[in-house]
């Protein structure tokens, strides 16, 4: 069984267990939903079965809910690339056969180097993926991965591509073409709709249409910002930053991530999901400023 997050290093990361143990149930799951399918696992009797989690860092309170998977009878391996402080570590590597902690991949790296030491052919993937999921951009082919996966759809169909060690071919060339056209036009609105805030950084909030990685470069690009605050119609929002504060941003919002990109959550009220939905605006932007100026 493998529980993980939904982005490209999710896929890479599935695509290596894959690799290395044939078939098997594969869980896909937004960092939101990470405790409730830790709970829909804890109703379940593991029987021994290995849990592998990937690319999923801790969240306020997760020990206990991972206490409940492993008393289920579940064999926990967590694999995980995010920033994780001592006390964390603490509450969760008792319930765990495997606890892996390293911040300087991703977590398809991890997976990798775990699974398959030595395999060139996960080696690659890993870098392909660590390329994209790191913001390094040099190589080509993490771009085109990232954005096909930005249609649902495709998520297994490039998982088992990667799986054969496929990194491209016509058909996700093909998606790539045709998604490039509707991201430019939401990214463009995104832009057109930001709200600029701040003095020590400046930092721009806006709805987001899709596209969080690729819209908050473009505004960076074209906005001069330091900070890009893409938010969801639910209140969930996409977080990047320049100085390397995004992770520690989002943890004041039950999110979490990496130092220059993470995510969490306004907690907005009928009214305020409303005022932000018709004027893009929200109370809460200015408590933003004042937690990210004062870190």
């Amino acid at each position: 069984m493998h529980l993980t997050h939904n982005d490209l290093d999710a896929i890479g990361s599935d695509a290596i267990h894959r690799m290395r143990h044939g078939t098997i149930t594969s869980i896909f799951c937004s960092v939101g939903n990470f405790p409730q399918a830790l709970d829909a696992l804890a109703s379940a009797e593991g029987k021994g079965t290995i849990l592998s989690i990937s690319d999923l860092g801790y969240q306020k309170g997760i020990e206990q809910r991972i206490r409940s998977v492993f008393e289920a009878g579940w064999r926990i391996q967590w694999r995980d690339h995010h920033r994780w402080s001592a006390d964390e570590r603490d509450q969760i590597e008792e319930f765990c056969d495997l606890l892996t902690l390293d911040t300087s991949t991703c977590g398809c790296g991890i997976c990798a180097r775990d699974l398959l030491p030595g395999d060139e052919t996960a080696a690659e993937i890993a870098r392909v993926v660590c390329d994209y999921d790191l913001w390094k951009h040099e190589d080509p082919r993490s771009a085109m991965l990232g954005i096909v996966l930005q249609r649902k759809k495709n998520r297994d169909y490039v998982r088992d591509r990667l799986a054969e060690g496929i990194l491209t071919d016509d058909y996700i060339e093909k998606e790539y073409r045709e998604i490039v056209g509707d991201m430019e036009e939401k990214m463009a609105k995104s832009i057109r709709k930001a709200t600029l805030m701040g003095e020590k950084y400046r930092i721009a909030f806006s709805p987001l249409f899709g596209y969080p990685s690729e819209t908050a470069a473009r505004m960076r690009k074209e906005l001069s910002t330091d900070i890009e605050v893409l938010i969801s119609k639910d209140g969930r929002f996409s977080l990047r930053t320049v100085p390397p504060i995004s992770h520690i941003i989002a943890r004041q919002y039950d999110g979490g991530g990496h130092p220059n990109a993470a995510g969490g959550s306004f907690h907005f009220s009928l009214l305020e999901r409303i005022r932000f939905m018709l004027l893009g605006s929200s109370s809460q932007f200015r408590q933003f400023v004042d937690i990210a100026e004062s870190i």
